[in-house]
């Protein structure tokens, strides 16, 4: 598998995972049959993981809360961080989890229904976990990107009419 045809259907597909094998191939110029196949690897060998939709929930009326979690843990013995973010990861409320550096150590970003659901998974799931050693919760007012999309359509660019 040539590793240029996977990167440029990649590029492409994280921006727009509704195109089409076709269309891949007329954008890339790569034959059809080797974007068919560098699509089938990617998603075989875990690189394509999911297709996602960004979408804005407050447009539609869903009332959702998220807060991001700043989690300071005692690393485990021979595994480090890992056991630690995957006992955490398998919550469902647990949306992302990330290692990071600075005066803490996971980046944990959760949603529920209403404050008090992020707060109960906080105070009875989260911290009470015996490697967790303090958590500080920063709720999330509100969005105005995600995953490189502008949700309130507001900013589109301008661009200045050229002229001869």
């Amino acid at each position: 598998m040539k590793t240029q045809i996977m990167k440029d259907v990649l590029k492409l597909l994280e921006k727009d995972s509704r195109l089409s094998a076709e269309k891949l191939a007329a954008m890339t110029g790569h034959p059809l049959a080797e974007v068919e196949k560098a699509v089938r690897r990617a998603e075989t060998d875990r690189i394509i993981l999911t297709y996602k939709t960004v979408i804005n929930w407050e447009k539609v009326g869903k009332e959702q809360v998220s807060a991001l979690i700043e989690v300071k843990v005692v690393p485990q013995r021979t595994v480090g961080f890992d056991t630690v973010a995957q006992r955490i990861y398998r919550y469902p409320e647990a949306r992302t989890v990330y290692l990071v550096s600075g005066t803490y150590d996971l980046l944990v970003q959760v949603s529920g229904k209403t404050i008090q659901e992020v707060a109960t998974f906080v105070t009875e799931k989260l911290a009470t976990l015996e490697f967790v050693q303090g958590t500080v919760t920063h709720f999330l007012l509100k969005r105005y990107k995600e995953d490189g999309e502008i949700l309130d359509g507001q900013d589109e660019l301008e661009r200045l009419p050229v002229s001869p």
